[in-house]
């Protein structure tokens, strides 16, 4: 299953985890996602970690965040 940007997710090698935040696609086909932790060390957000898409894991599908529709303005 494709991670889509918002899911949680998990590193399989590291146990990291957080929200898939950032995409990147390099020339040689490698794909990587920065991955934003929810969780706090000291009472500081903890550094967001670039991984490979094939160490990442779905820990939910639904999406925690992104663009929302609003409705449109109102003009008198």
């Amino acid at each position: 299953m494709p991670i889509e940007l918002g899911q949680k997710v998990k590193d399989s090698i590291t146990g990291f985890e957080g929200i898939a935040v950032a995409k990147a696609i390099y020339l040689n086909g490698c794909i990587s996602y920065q991955v934003e932790s929810q969780k706090l060390k000291d009472g500081k957000t903890i550094q967001p970690e670039w991984f490979d898409e094939q160490r990442l894991t779905c820990e939910s599908k639904a999406k925690a965040g992104g663009p929302q529709d609003r409705p449109p303005e109102q003009h008198p």
